[in-house]
């Protein structure tokens, strides 16, 4: 589970997105639903996410963030 994580963290910390023991598996699930790849299937889930985010179309790459973003502000985020 979240193996890519560490991968992530320049996105993570952009949102203001702290990971933790409590939230980490729901943000794994919420990622891999964005990127629609089955739950628990990292090496796929990572493939994908390394495509968009690594992939050069920085408008997909945005696009994905905002998912992020939207997806994830039901849960504890970091105080500012």
């Amino acid at each position: 589970m979240s193996c890519y994580f560490r991968h992530m963290n320049n996105i993570f910390k952009e949102l203001d997105i702290e990971i933790t023991k409590e939230n980490k598996k729901e943000i794994d699930r919420i990622l891999h639903k964005i990127v629609e790849i089955e739950y628990k299937n990292c090496p796929d889930a990572w493939k994908k996410i390394k495509e968009i985010i690594k992939g050069g179309d920085e408008e997909e790459k945005t696009k994905f963030i905002l998912l992020i973003k939207e997806e994830i502000k039901p849960l504890k985020l970091k105080e500012a």
